[in-house]
């Protein structure tokens, strides 16, 4: 999965893996033997028809009927991305909603070889789209001979991720005492210019300051206007000399949570002896993306760095496993404020509950990733559980169904309130915070109040309003444009035609704001 694909007319076919995706093959068109029993591995699988190309080519083709789960030959046709794909389950497989990706596919299974179809076979050059940023350690311990090995390990990687606009994209940024971008991800497009731009790269001296370097690449060096492209991950690998000279826990946890996939590539690192003289024990594992040591490499000696050029390459390009990228999917914190009055009733609660689980489902849910408050509420409120209480999909579901109808009045303003003093200001820093309000009728006390100042603390409101809710309100209390945040439905049964909706608005607002 971590090499790319050379064109070959031929007429063989090459089994893959039931958890390879359509986007990991750079190709127009191809076709695979998928294996059998890959329905039962659940790989992920996007849209009806016509499918994301972060989808399972083998579970996609059963959805499709192409295949069945005894496996078979598919042919895969690349094609532009969709602006929303469509969920549904067909043939044993559930596929998902997902709203504007950047590549799209089809699946048939006629294979008629007079087709100009190409079969392909693997090569040694690395296929990788992604956006990496370099830190290079420029403080004196790391000495003049030691400071030109890692500008040739450097110009080794840039050689073999082939730079350009349609693979990775390389920035580099030299720290000592101050981190100082050497060159942005726009700088160059090809590795051809890159060699030289490393080579001619001056030591700058001073201290070891990794944390604050990895607080500067979060605020700074991914954006725009330096060349972060969006739907490419975010990669930075750390080269450190021994160790660092100040703190990375905190750093590296906000540019976790930016959606950064750090790589620690620790040289020389301390000895049992010289550890006493870290300043922040388990440094490498506080700073990465996962402790499970992919993240991390750690080289006995300078003179061994340019052995790890493949292993590291193959690490930042296997997309599948960047799991610290920020999606829209994965980088919020919703809290749903669901009206649980008299008017509702035991079986349209139950149906709301149901439209919540239904919302959840299409999130990537855990501590990291995205986390979900739920408040009840008639007269008063009830806290049914907090962000980060269920920390899986599965436990949260059940959360979800084992919610108890209270019955009461109807506060919707004060519930806000609740839902700002209780759960939002535990959002985490670089989570999108998201609040979806259900409600069924008149609110007995004033909503402007609350909402407005739920939008100035940066919540992104939405309101449901259902059968006898007052169109008013659910304007003040939904985020402007109302008609992207705002929606009424006649009957409860009804509500679950809004899920697909209200995903896609959530990550096209996602997709639509800009990288500072």
């Amino acid at each position: 999965r971590d090499l790319s694909f050379a064109l070959i007319y031929c007429c063989s076919f090459v089994t893959i893996e039931c958890d390879m995706w359509a986007g990991k093959i750079s190709l127009p068109e191809f076709i695979v033997k998928c294996p059998a029993n890959c329905r039962e591995t659940k790989e992920k699988v996007y849209g009806t028809g016509v499918f994301a190309s972060i989808s399972s080519i083998c579970n996609a083709a059963i959805h499709s009927g192409v295949i069945t789960n005894s496996g078979g030959k598919v042919i895969v046709m690349k094609m532009a991305g969709q602006a929303i794909y469509k969920g549904s389950f067909a043939n044993g497989v559930r596929s998902l909603c997902l709203p504007n990706w950047r590549e799209s596919f089809s699946v048939s299974g006629s294979v008629d070889l007079t087709l100009n179809i190409h079969c392909w076979k693997t090569t040694t050059s690395i296929y990788c789209e992604v956006d990496i940023a370099f830190l290079m350690d420029g403080s004196w311990s790391i000495g003049k001979r030691r400071f030109k090995i890692q500008k040739d390990f450097l110009v080794e990687v840039s050689q073999v991720i082939n730079v350009g606009v349609a693979g990775p994209m390389m920035g580099i940024i030299q720290y000592g005492d101050d981190p100082v971008t050497e060159f942005s991800l726009k700088r160059f497009s090809s590795s051809k210019d890159l060699k030289p731009a490393i080579s001619k790269i001056v030591q700058k001296g001073g201290l070891s300051n990794v944390g604050k370097a990895l607080s500067y690449i979060n605020k700074h060096f991914f954006s725009d206007a330096n060349g972060n492209r969006g739907g490419a991950p975010n990669v930075a690998v750390v080269l450190v000399d021994g160790w660092p000279t100040d703190k990375v826990e905190e750093a590296s946890r906000l540019a976790r949570e930016s959606g950064i996939n750090i790589f620690f590539v620790t040289i020389e690192g301390p000895d049992e002896n010289e550890k006493q003289n870290v300043m922040e024990t388990n440094f490498v594992d506080k700073a990465v993306c996962r402790t499970n040591g992919f993240f991390s490499l750690s080289i006995s000696s300078w003179f061994a760095l340019r052995k790890e050029v493949q292993s590291l390459v193959k690490r930042v390009c296997d997309t599948d496993r960047l799991v610290c990228s920020k999606t829209c999917l994965n980088a919020n914190d919703i809290a749903f404020v669901i009206d649980g009055s008299s008017s509702v009733g035991t079986g349209n609660f139950r149906t709301v509950l149901q439209f919540v689980a239904n919302v959840t489902q299409e999130f990537e849910i855990s501590d990291t990733d995205t986390r979900v408050g739920i408040i009840q509420y008639t007269y008063e409120q009830r806290l049914e559980f907090t962000f980060g209480q269920h920390n899986n999909k599965a436990d949260l579901l059940n959360a979800i169904k084992r919610i108890n109808y209270w019955s009461g009045g109807t506060s919707t303003g004060a519930a806000i309130t609740y839902a700002a003093d209780q759960l939002f200001s535990k959002s985490k820093p670089n989570k999108r915070k998201i609040m979806i309000v259900i409600t069924d009728g008149r609110s007995y006390d004033d909503v402007r109040a609350p909402a407005l100042a739920v939008h100035r603390k940066g919540v992104i409101a939405y309101s449901i309003g259902i059968a006898w809710a007052i169109q008013d309100e659910l304007e003040y209390i939904a985020t402007d444009p109302d008609r992207d945040h705002s929606f009424f439905v006649d009957e409860f049964d009804n509500l679950y035609k809004y899920v697909p909706k209200i995903i896609h608005n959530i990550c096209n607002e996602f997709n639509s704001q800009p990288r500072n």
